[in-house]
């Protein structure tokens, strides 16, 4: 498979650019570079209704944006995703993915909330984790004020996100419950001593490097011991029965389609309904550069039509 010609595109652009990587920037300039990079996203569409509101964490209030679909009953009990965004647990933000909330919303005709989870290295390994799991706790005891289902909560997220999506499925599970009627799992980095063919293969060259990717660990983790810890690297986990049924997108030239093709089989031989869907021609963080690639609009549709297959699942 060859890289696709918008893809290809796009990364020429950005080698002519020249922007320093994101280890050579540090913290704050990444986070804004990356916030200025938003323009790539796709247009922002209207919702039929949009709010921002917060949770209880354990390190204080949590920033959550709620976004109800187009063409949704404003009384509705609606099913809705907890959206965790991308951004390597250091950059990114609700603002940055709103757009993608938004069309999933839309199209998916049901409530997304999307987490303002702390960001390291401020909030190192485990406090990001610790908010996934207390905002989506939070959206299920508090279901009735905010107009949705309990019984149809799904979870899931890009990259980093997705990360904290399969922890956050494993940990409910694991408590009892909530139950969760769905994992979306977007290139999601499942093991973090990133020892695969694909961490070699587009190391340089197809926009995330592997030292972007091991300079997102260093401020994430604690130490080189997080990476064995499941919840930091939820290809670790013992047992990965009884999950809710998944739906995981990897990108053909991202340093992570390894891990999400391996976790996707694991999760198959443990009996848990799963679809894996690589987007061949693209790289990682695709789905937030819907201005240059169509594909990213072809990739936000299926994980919506994911979503509406376990929401309002066809008559037997």
């Amino acid at each position: 498979m060859n890289l696709d010609p918008q893809a290809r595109a796009f990364l020429e652009q950005l080698a002519a650019a020249n922007p320093p990587s994101y280890p050579a920037m540090g913290v704050q300039a990444a986070r804004q570079l990356y916030a200025a990079r938003a323009d790539t996203n796709m247009p922002t569409a209207e919702v039929a209704e949009v709010y921002d509101t917060n949770a209880e964490g354990r390190g204080g209030p949590l920033p959550l944006r709620v976004y109800r679909g187009i063409g949704t009953d404003s009384e509705a009990a609606l099913p809705v995703m907890v959206y965790f965004h991308g951004g390597g647990w250091v950059v990114g933000d609700i603002e940055t993915h709103d757009p993608i909330c938004r069309e999933l919303a839309n199209i998916a005709h049901c409530a997304v909330i999307s987490v303002a989870y702390r960001r390291s290295p401020e909030h190192k390994f485990p406090e990001p984790v610790e908010d996934a799991v207390a905002a989506t706790l939070w959206v299920a005891s508090n279901a009735k004020a905010l107009r949705i289902d309990p019984t149809r909560i799904a979870v899931g997220g890009d990259s980093a996100g997705g990360a904290l999506a399969t922890v956050t499925a494993i940990i409910l599970r694991d408590r009892g419950g909530p139950p969760l009627a769905m994992q979306a799992l977007i290139y999601p980095p499942v093991d973090l001593l990133s020892d695969t063919d694909s961490h070699r293969d587009y190391a340089e060259g197809y926009g995330l490097t592997r030292d972007s990717v091991l300079w997102f660990r260093n401020q994430y983790l604690r130490d080189e011991r997080d990476a064995y810890d499941w919840r930091a690297s939820p290809l670790r986990a013992l047992d990965f029965r009884n999950l809710p049924p998944a739906y995981i997108l990897t990108a053909g030239f991202d340093t992570l389609r390894d891990e999400g093709l391996l976790y996707a089989e694991a999760l198959h031989r443990a009996g848990v309904p799963t679809t894996y869907e690589c987007f061949e021609g693209m790289i990682h963080g695709f789905i937030n550069i819907g201005r240059y690639m169509s594909a990213a609009h072809h990739a936000v549709y299926r994980i919506a039509q994911a979503l509406k297959t376990v929401f309002d699942p066809p008559l037997q």
